[in-house]
């Protein structure tokens, strides 16, 4: 800092500095009129950006949920059409046949 930053130039003090800002701000908050509407005309556009912003994200989830559902139903589809090795009945049978032990009192075997 310098000799010339720290002292203050002449004729001025902080008390009148602030007094010149209070009155410069006074004549021109008393210079601004509102228009008679102004509340309602605020007031209607954020209800549109609300409403917007509301349909939006309402269209928004609709098409994620719609391309959701499409590449479900694409995935499902694409299956192979051969039944497979578990549907086909052509396995060993071993879920049929029973265990020696699971057989009633008095059955007799194969």
């Amino acid at each position: 800092m310098t000799h010339r930053d720290t002292t203050p130039s002449h004729g001025t003090s902080p008390d009148r500095t602030e007094q010149e800002l209070q009155e410069s701000l006074a004549a021109l908050a008393g210079a601004v009129h509102p228009m008679p509407d102004a509340y309602r005309t605020a007031r209607g556009e954020w209800l549109r950006r609300e409403r917007r912003r509301r349909v939006i994200l309402t269209v928004l989830v609709a098409v994620v949920f719609a391309v959701a559902v499409l590449i479900g139903l694409w995935v499902l589809n694409r299956t192979p059409s051969d039944p497979g090795v578990i549907f086909s009945g052509t396995g060993t049978g071993t879920s049929t046949a029973t265990a020696p032990s699971a057989r009633p009192p008095g059955s007799q075997g194969p």
